[in-house]
C-alpha cells in the first residue's frame, strides 16, 4: 500500500522489495501502467465465469479493457492522508547528535484508515512550530475571554 517502486537498498532489485504483490479484488480502484496510468474499477476478475483476464471500466462509465491475468501492469491507487493527529500516550522526543525533533502522530487517510507516522523537525522548524502553536494558543484564551 505504499506505493513503493525503489529497492530498500541500492543492491536490490524492485523485486526483492517488502511491499505485499497487488491482487486486485472485485470493485478495487486499480491503475493500469501499460495504459499510462488509467484509472479504472475491476469488473471481472481472471478465472471467473467466461474471464482470463483481468477487467476493468472507467469508475464513471466508459469502455471495459482488459489487462493481464498475472495483474503486472495492476497498481493500487494510494490513499490520501487528510491530516494529522498527535499519537495518544506518546511523547515528543529530541535528538542532539541529530538536532531534530520528533513528534508521534496518527496520519487519517481519505478512506478511514489510519497509519502511525512521526513529525520529523529540524530545530528550525522546532522553533517555526513553536511561534505558530504559541500564536494558537493566545488566540484560544482571547476567544475563551482569558487575557494573554
Amino acid at each position: 500500500m505504499t506505493g513503493r517502486r525503489s529497492p530498500h537498498l541500492p543492491s536490490q532489485g524492485v523485486e526483492l522489495g517488502t511491499a505485499a504483490p497487488f491482487v486486485p479484488r472485485l470493485g478495487d480502484l486499480a491503475t493500469d501502467i501499460s495504459r499510462e496510468g488509467r484509472l479504472g474499477v475491476v469488473v471481472a476478475l481472471p478465472g471467473e465465469g467466461s474471464a482470463t483476464t483481468y477487467h476493468l471500466r472507467p469508475p464513471g462509465g466508459g469502455a471495459a479493457w482488459s489487462a493481464p491475468a498475472d495483474g503486472a501492469t495492476l497498481r493500487p491507487v494510494p490513499v490520501k492522508a487528510t491530516h494529522a493527529t498527535l499519537l495518544p500516550g506518546r511523547d515528543a522526543v529530541y535528538d542532539p547528535r541529530a538536532r531534530q525533533g520528533s513528534v508521534p502522530v496518527v496520519l487519517h487517510c481519505d478512506d478511514g484508515s489510519t497509519l502511525d507516522g512521526a513529525l520529523i523537525l529540524t530545530s528550525a522548524e522546532l522553533e517555526r512550530l513553536y511561534a505558530q502553536t504559541s500564536r494558537l494558543l493566545v488566540a484560544h484564551e482571547n476567544a475563551l475571554g482569558g487575557t494573554p
